[in-house]
């Protein structure tokens, strides 16, 4: 048996730092997606009139999208650099400088100048400022998790690394609120002159109170382990790519299904709600209530994951997604508001939820110690650019070519959770709890290396 599927347990911190680092990466990662999905709400609400004016409306939407998509693309060049930086010189370094310039990068948003003022350069200036977001949101997921799960007993990795993933649906759920409430209190004129603006500027504030609590976190005691070893001198990306193809490709396929429904209930939903004369607003407020109850379910599902293991509730909740791809449409077309709110909760509180509760555990156990911010941000981010970045582009296209019928892209949305359910089925299962004890991939304790020597060997040489 190779020393990766080591029996040796794992030191986890005490109670008091547990607890700090899940607050301290909570709210970090609420501070950077607040930044990252404001954009998404503002590109359904606002920006096809405030930056592109020019054309229809339609039209409008799609070129909102397409910036949108474009901070995507520059996710998976920020996961390799700031994997490499926290995998080399440390996970809350890499952790404090992604959550200041992606902070910066929307404060800039909020200010800039509209079509009206300068033209086509409004644009262009909104899509540097999404490169620079989506540069440094491509290392912060994983490394929130990251610490977290290196610092939670193996036991119970499952439940606390689960909440992390609370900030995601929490930093959507404030800026729709921002949203839904400037819509309602506004007239179309007064949010289209300095309304949208708001929740922009507003995220200086959430930026300072993330940075303050995570600069109080401890380093990873696994990482302080594992950074002296013979293998932490080999580049992180060189040995996944030589000991970790299939856990990199397998974890990257496997992301699809979650990265692609999220944009699917909360933004590309709310547009199409827009085009079939569906009050947007009533949408969002659906969106705010089935996020609501996602944030009460993903401590639970996480929780579940470290019982009955990883892959199974993935799995499950895999195929749900995909079940519910038609009725979605069905029940935005409805305009009732009973039968979306009831749709969204299914879609977002257990079927997004199911996949995104287990990604905290399942992809750090996947990989070693030595690489293991690396291997977590190319499977996050490379699979969020994949199936989430041209997500809401290639959806609004759709939806335009099939002359508002959503037949295609309902193919479309069904084929990425295809490919993740078939991925699944050829993963591992890696809670130890499922597997004797032991540990899918090398974590090194804080007290005790056993296995150092050997940690530049295949990672599933001992796998059963």
């Amino acid at each position: 048996m190779s020393g990766h599927d080591s029996a040796t347990p794992v030191a986890s911190a005490p109670p008091k730092e547990l607890r700090r680092t899940v607050g301290a990466s909570v709210v970090g990662t609420i501070a950077e997606y607040y930044d990252f999905f404001i954009y998404g709400t503002a590109s359904a609400l606002a920006f096809n009139e405030v930056f592109f004016p020019e054309v229809d409306s339609a039209v409008g939407t799609l070129a909102a999208f397409s910036t949108y998509a474009v901070g995507f693309f520059a996710r998976p060049l920020g996961g390799l650099v700031w994997g490499h930086i926290g995998d080399r010189i440390g996970r809350k370094k890499a952790l404090v400088f992604t959550l200041l310039l992606t902070g910066l990068g929307t404060f800039a948003v909020g200010l800039l100048p509209t079509y009206n003022q300068i033209g086509i350069w409004a644009a262009v200036i909104l899509v540097l400022v999404r490169l620079i977001q989506g540069f440094g949101v491509g290392g912060e997921q994983g490394g929130a998790v990251l610490l977290t799960a290196e610092a939670a007993p193996p036991a119970r990795r499952g439940f606390y690394a689960s909440f992390v993933q609370l900030g995601s649906p929490a930093a959507y759920l404030i800026p729709t609120g921002l949203f839904a409430l400037l819509t309602t209190q506004l007239s179309d004129e007064a949010f289209l002159a300095w309304g949208w603006r708001i929740p922009f500027l507003l995220s200086s504030l959430v930026v300072v109170i993330g940075l303050i609590i995570r600069l109080r976190i401890n380093e990873s005691e696994t990482f302080k382990a594992a950074k002296d070893t013979q293998a932490a001198q080999t580049a992180p990306v060189k040995l996944l790519l030589r000991n970790n193809r299939r856990e990199v490709f397998g974890g990257l396929f496997t992301k699809f299904v979650e990265a692609a429904v999220f944009p699917f209930y909360t933004v590309f939903l709310v547009a199409y709600a827009k085009d079939q004369g569906v009050d947007s607003g009533m949408v969002l407020n659906a969106v705010l209530i089935a996020i609501g109850a996602e944030l009460v379910m993903i401590p639970l599902l996480g929780r579940l994951t470290d019982r009955v293991g990883r892959r199974p509730v993935y799995l499950a909740a895999a195929v749900l997604n995909l079940l519910l791809v038609v009725p979605a449409f069905r029940a935005i077309q409805t305009g009732n508001m009973a039968v979306i709110v009831l749709l969204l909760i299914a879609g977002l509180a257990f079927g997004h939820a199911g996949t995104y509760a287990p990604q905290a555990s399942y992809f750090p156990e996947l990989f070693p110690a030595v690489a293991r911010y690396s291997g977590i941000s190319i499977v996050w981010q490379f699979g969020s650019m994949l199936a989430s970045g041209p997500f809401t582009v290639v959806a609004t296209a759709l939806l335009l070519a099939g002359d508002g019928s959503f037949t295609w892209v309902a193919v479309y949305v069904a084929a990425l959770i295809t490919v993740s359910i078939v991925a699944l089925c050829f993963m591992p299962e890696t809670a130890p709890g499922r597997r004797g004890g032991r540990e899918y991939a090398h974590w090194p304790g804080a007290a005790h290396d056993t296995t150092a020597s050997d940690e530049t060997a295949p990672v599933g040489a001992g796998r059963h």
